[in-house]
């Protein structure tokens, strides 16, 4: 089975991750600055919204493609998708924006709950059904 909808998430993710990963080269060039950060707020605040980023995505994506492989239904699918989407978009702009909020802990739950939910799908698929 080719895990459909999972895949059009991913090309979703994908596009981002260039244009995030972009901003922060040009911020570099812009500032001058080749390595790490150098104090430049803006910067650091685009490195960690990039690394944040990079660091959640994997997981959940190939938590995703094994729940769709599995069989799980495309509602679920569909629904943990728009809820990493639109937790992943919040959290860099509370990141750009803010730094840190409640917005911040608040999106990283998104997160959080669609990965988690592609988890127990997974096992719901594995060992319940």
């Amino acid at each position: 089975m080719t895990p459909e909808i999972t895949l059009i998430f991913v090309a979703i993710f994908a596009l981002f991750q260039v244009i995030i990963t972009n901003l922060v080269g040009f911020a570099r060039i812009k500032n001058e600055v080749h390595f790490y950060d150098e104090g430049d707020i803006d910067l650091r605040r685009r490195q960690r919204a990039h690394a944040n980023f990079t660091e959640t995505m994997p997981m959940t994506l190939l938590a995703m493609a094994g729940a769709e492989i599995l069989g799980t239904a495309p509602t679920i699918l569909w629904a943990g998708g728009l809820i990493l989407l639109i937790g992943r978009m919040w959290h860099y702009y509370v990141i750009r924006t803010v730094g840190w909020s409640n917005g911040r802990a608040a999106s990283m739950m998104l997160t959080f709950t669609a990965m988690a939910g592609f988890a127990l799908a997974i096992l719901w698929q594995s060992f319940i059904q």
